[in-house]
């Protein structure tokens, strides 16, 4: 990303509520919602961790978690009632802040699906805004957005409108970081084995699950390779003479 992108959650904040904006033939009709949601049923979340060329570490997060919204104004009106799916990935430095993006969909009366971009502070607390259509075509949904968060309990306290709480500023820049790659090792000499572990010219590297050696015995002239990676040895390959895996 060769831009800076400025975001700002109190600066989001459009009257502190939900704003649904309906068009229909040239005419346009502006209506206050809010509602709460909480979706704490996770499936498919992945976590990885990785150092950026600023020697901070950055946690990555995406999935989906499930669970239900309710309308709370105006009322009697259930516009934003029903199941509500949130997809999202969240991005934190090592202080916890960071960046959210995502969609919230509730599938009730009405079906509604907006995405929203937010910033994410302490790890734990997100504030942005969400924009999206409701079933009917000429229904649009502007809103501000907030909820607490965590990786194993999903989105609690969430507000759609109805004072949804601000948050802090983060700027987006270049030089994002990819995970390290693990080193290898390779050797030969005469085997050794001792369990799942492994051991060729003072070398020890451990024999992952499912890698099948019972083809070798202790004394056998081998080559392996291994790989390394948080001071941990794990064999890659191992061939005898003339033999090759």
């Amino acid at each position: 990303m060769r831009r800076l992108i400025l975001i700002t959650a109190a600066g989001l904040a459009l009257l502190g509520a939900g704003i649904a904006v309906a068009h229909e033939g040239g005419s346009k009709s502006v209506k206050q919602v809010a509602a709460t949601f909480t979706a704490t049923s996770g499936s498919n979340v992945q976590t990885s961790t990785c150092t950026g060329s600023d020697n901070v570490t950055y946690t990555s997060t995406r999935g989906r978690w499930t669970g239900t919204a309710a309308t709370t104004a105006p009322a009697g009106d259930t516009s934003l009632t029903g199941n509500a799916t949130v997809d999202a990935e969240v991005i934190v430095n090592s202080a916890g802040d960071g960046f959210v993006s995502g969609r919230v969909r509730i599938d009730g009366a009405n079906h509604t699906s907006a995405w929203f971009d937010g910033v994410i502070s302490g790890g734990s607390h997100i504030a942005g805004l969400a924009e999206g259509r409701g079933s009917a075509g000429w229904s649009r949904l502007v809103a501000n957005l907030s909820a607490d968060w965590t990786s194993g309990g999903g989105f609690t306290n969430g507000k759609l409108g109805g004072g949804a709480a601000g948050g802090n500023a983060v700027v987006l820049m270049s030089g994002g970081c990819k995970p390290p790659k693990p080193e290898t090792i390779e050797v030969h000499g005469n085997l050794t084995i001792n369990g799942n572990v492994v051991t060729v010219a003072g070398v020890n590297c451990t024999v992952p699950a499912g890698f099948d050696i019972s083809r070798f015995k202790s004394g056998d002239g081998v080559e392996i390779k291994c790989t390394s990676a948080a001071g941990a040895n794990t064999l890659a390959r191992i061939s005898g003479h003339h033999d090759h895996d």
